[in-house]
């Protein structure tokens, strides 16, 4: 059995960047028109001066990969010792910094990366591209729905180039762009389905509050977010386990398979329209008012919040489905013809094998892959094709439009469970279909002076 072609994908980004640059659409350029270095390195220079923004944990992983392929300048974050930490391996060359803002400032700067916790994501993205820089940003992108908008808006502002750290569109042995490949050429059925397995979240609390370390600006820490009294697992690793700063494992591991299964069910390009589910929050009484938990009017015990255990059925536009769910890591995407799973430990099903077993089919599914990534080098990496980007101002794999509808899909799901029943979702105007207390949740206050500035 042969594998046919995929099926042709909306021209929705194209099309976007031919009306705000005047490219071709489809040499998918971007060219730069701000003023600065970058525009030196955007030309095809070797040396572009990077600096990492929030460098614990994950967020000095892809610091320190991008350092790999430029000059580390510089560094932020909130928490001296991760700074000093990171700074340390660059034999000086690093300039430490608690305020970001000071390397937003920096007129050698060409290019950031950001791995702070989620709820800054967006503010620091923006404030980066407006000061002329281009930006890999770790995933989930955004807090809410209404920060989705504000990031592709300033995105087509500015024209900037922006990369979301969903790596399984680049890495893992291509097994995941097979998947798709696989389910976008029919070779599955014409209806389709995924099951997006993520795995449960942290349950614990309630914890002793306690003086913040002096290595740690903890007000900065929390930003926009309400101010409350410090506890260790609020911050770092742990903060993805509460409401006010993240989404959870909905949105911190689902957003993950949840952006391919879009991609392989014919959504990136236009997201879900319905979602419907349950799931369990340990740190949510009943009696909670949860809009004015989420906007600082209301306080929580100091533990967990967010949905330990959950399952919640996604609806496209397309009529595909996504069942978003807390079980065994995994993405399974089948139709009427046959079925595939897919995760970081491989792709495996029927349907595989018998591609792989012929030799055409298999020819022909590594130049759908090749299609996918839209002909751009990709043995290297995810930061590879982040710094390719730079340099030749193309659309990077994991861009803000495609990761925004993604990202969305998880938030959507939490307020659906949330709210306990069916939510319908217009993806255009990016609100609730007459639904004024689901659109409660597409935004939230902000505290000063930290709040998002569009």
């Amino acid at each position: 059995m042969r594998i046919q072609p995929t099926k042709g994908q909306d021209s929705t980004r194209r099309q976007f960047l031919a009306q705000t640059t005047g490219a071709a659409a489809s040499t998918l350029l971007v060219p730069y028109f701000l003023s600065g270095s970058s525009a030196n390195a955007a030309d095809g220079g070797d040396d572009l001066n990077v600096a990492s923004i929030g460098v614990g944990g994950r967020g000095s992983t892809v610091g320190h990969q991008a350092g790999e392929r430029g000059n580390m300048v510089a560094c932020a974050d909130v928490d001296r010792e991760h700074a000093e930490k990171f700074a340390s391996q660059y034999e000086g060359k690093c300039e430490i910094y608690e305020d970001y803002r000071h390397i937003l400032d920096r007129k050698d700067v060409d290019v950031i990366t950001c791995g702070t916790p989620d709820h800054w994501h967006t503010k620091i993205i923006i404030e980066a591209m407006r000061a002329g820089k281009d930006v890999y940003c770790e995933k989930p992108l955004t807090l809410t729905i209404d920060e989705s908008r504000q990031v592709n808006q300033v995105t087509q502002e500015t024209g900037r180039v922006v990369q979301v750290g969903t790596q399984q569109r680049s890495e893992y042995e291509k097994v995941f762009l097979k998947a798709v490949a696989i389910a976008r050429s029919g070779y599955l059925g014409d209806k389709l389905n995924a099951i997006s397995s993520i795995g449960t979240a942290n349950s614990g609390g309630p914890f002793e509050t306690q003086s913040p370390p002096e290595h740690l600006n903890f007000d900065f820490w929390l930003g926009q977010s309400p101010k409350v009294d410090y506890c260790p697992q609020r911050v770092h690793f742990d903060f993805r386990w509460f409401f006010e700063y993240s989404g959870g494992q909905v949105t911190d591991w689902g957003v993950h398979h949840t952006d391919i299964a879009l991609w392989a069910l014919g959504g990136e390009e236009t997201g879900i329209v319905e979602a419907q589910g349950t799931g369990v929050f340990p740190g949510l009484p009943y009696t909670v008012n949860i809009v004015d938990f989420l906007n600082g009017r209301e306080k929580l015990p100091n533990q967990n919040n967010v949905a330990y255990e959950f399952d919640c059925d996604l609806t496209l536009a397309n009529g595909n489905t996504i069942k978003l769910t807390s079980g065994t890591n995994e993405l399974i995407i089948a139709g009427e013809k046959g079925r595939i799973r897919v995760n970081r430990g491989g792709l495996t099903g029927k349907p595989v094998e018998e591609i792989i077993g012929d030799p055409e089919s298999n020819q022909k599914l590594d130049e759908e892959v090749n299609k996918l990534y839209r002909g751009m080098p990709i043995s290297d990496g995810h930061m590879a094709n982040f710094f390719h980007c730079v340099k030749t101002r193309e659309m990077p794999i994991s861009d803000v439009w495609t990761h925004s509808h993604a990202v969305n899909a998880c938030h959507i799901a939490n307020i659906a469970m949330l709210l306990k029943r069916k939510v319908m979702f217009d993806p255009q105007n990016n609100e609730f279909t007459g639904d004024d207390e689901a659109n409660l949740f597409i935004r939230r206050e902000q505290r000063s002076p930290f709040q998002i500035d569009v």
